[in-house]
């Protein structure tokens, strides 16, 4: 399957090799022309389908889409071992020599099971509850039951993202259970009655239209709509990016081109994000 996406956490080393052999390949006579993009699994659901469309208007390009978090995207690209790399924040000064190509916004929101009756935490109880202060559900309205804490794991930008908003240290975090990609959190919490977690809000707004059971709850009072995350009143927004090193290549900026246009518009819709075109 072309332009699939590759739960890659655990693939580090031989999907660098095979990307450096598929870069290889791409430079070299009338080979099939090739782009490997990794990083964040935030933006690779979207990065995936965009990618599909673009093979079918352009079926002499294969694309291969591979998750592992934004700090793999990076590391890819700077390393010379992807084409692209997947970034779920924003450019930070140590990014320096990186150029990010914003195709999509989004946020992080936290979300509990559809059975809890929490309705809304505010931001004091949401950081108690990280640094184990507060681990009681009955503390924060809720049943006597204890919370247990879903934490992503380390080189996660959703992680990265909300520790900063919550000004925590990952150190501080006392943590039940350490998920990777956003549908691990989602499935963690839907399948625990007593969770909490914090995910995209693409991503956990796509698995309440089908029914997962988790609920979403406000930041600070402020519901993630499409409207609060593109005007960045929703206090957990940040852009989806895709990363390139250095001058483009005619591939790298023809995808990019059209990941940014309003050829795919309807895609970033569809995955309740918010289009860069208006």
């Amino acid at each position: 399957m072309s332009g699939r996406v590759i739960a890659g956490v655990f693939l580090g080393l031989s999907l660098g090799l095979q990307a450096c052999s598929t870069l290889q390949a791409s430079s070299s006579g009338n080979a099939p022309q090739k782009l490997v993009i990794t990083g964040s699994s935030t933006v690779a659901p979207i990065a995936s389908e965009i990618a599909k469309r673009y093979e079918a208007q352009n079926p002499q390009v294969r694309i291969d889409v591979q998750t592992g978090g934004s700090s793999r995207g990076i590391a890819d690209v700077r390393q010379q071992v992807a084409d692209i790399g997947m970034v779920s924040r924003a450019a930070k000064s140590e990014d320096q020599g990186l150029n990010f190509h914003t195709i999509a916004k989004d946020g992080v929101v936290v979300i509990v099971h559809r059975d809890n009756p929490i309705q809304r935490l505010t931001r004091q109880q949401i950081t108690d509850i990280y640094t184990d202060q507060l681990n009681n559900w009955q503390d924060a309205g809720g049943k006597s039951q204890a919370i247990t804490v879903v934490n992503k794991a380390e080189g996660r930008s959703t992680l990265e993202v909300f520790t900063q908003h919550f000004q925590l240290k990952s150190s501080q975090i006392k943590a039940d259970v350490v998920i990777g990609d956003n549908e691990q959190g989602i499935k963690t919490v839907a399948g625990n009655p007593l969770a909490i977690g914090y995910v995209s809000v693409g991503a956990a707004k796509v698995n309440v239209e089908q029914g997962t059971p988790i609920k979403v709850l406000p930041l600070e009072g402020i519901q993630a709509t499409a409207q609060t995350v593109r005007d960045g009143s929703f206090p957990l927004s940040r852009p989806l990016n895709l990363v390139t090193q250095g001058s483009l290549n005619p591939q790298q900026q023809k995808f990019i081109d059209f990941a940014q246009s309003s050829q795919v518009k309807d895609i970033v819709q569809e995955q309740s994000l918010v289009p860069v075109q208006e």
